[in-house]
């Protein structure tokens, strides 16, 4: 296995103080700053591309992974929840946290099957 790349992303939920939303938005900001094409550069099906997304927030236990996995529309995804992130709590005291979220996404492929 080779990864190809690393992308980053923020997310957050404002009021409603929930992990899984922020962490969602954080992996599509991660997804939208480019446009991956790796699998076709070098010959795979997109369905090969071996995805790890590891996630950061203060309660991982709050974070539905099958949320995260069904971001992505191909790929073998493995998501890794920990702590991480931040939440931010509100001026007047009340009320949820803005909860921050934080994703590493790596992109990688069985390059061994290329010279198959």
């Amino acid at each position: 296995m080779k990864t190809l790349m690393v992308e980053f992303g923020m997310g957050s939920s404002l009021r409603r103080g929930d992990y899984t939303q922020a962490a969602e938005r954080a992996v599509r900001d991660a997804l939208w700053h480019n446009s991956i094409n790796l699998a076709e550069l070098f010959g795979f099906d997109k369905s090969a591309m071996l995805i790890t997304l590891d996630v950061g927030v203060q309660q991982p236990d709050a974070v539905d992974v099958g949320v995260l996995r069904a971001v992505f529309p191909y790929g073998d995804v493995t998501v890794n929840v920990q702590r991480g992130g931040l939440d931010v709590a509100r001026p007047e005291g009340e009320g949820n946290p803005t909860i921050m979220a934080n994703v590493a996404l790596s992109i990688a492929f069985d390059m061994e099957r290329a010279n198959d």
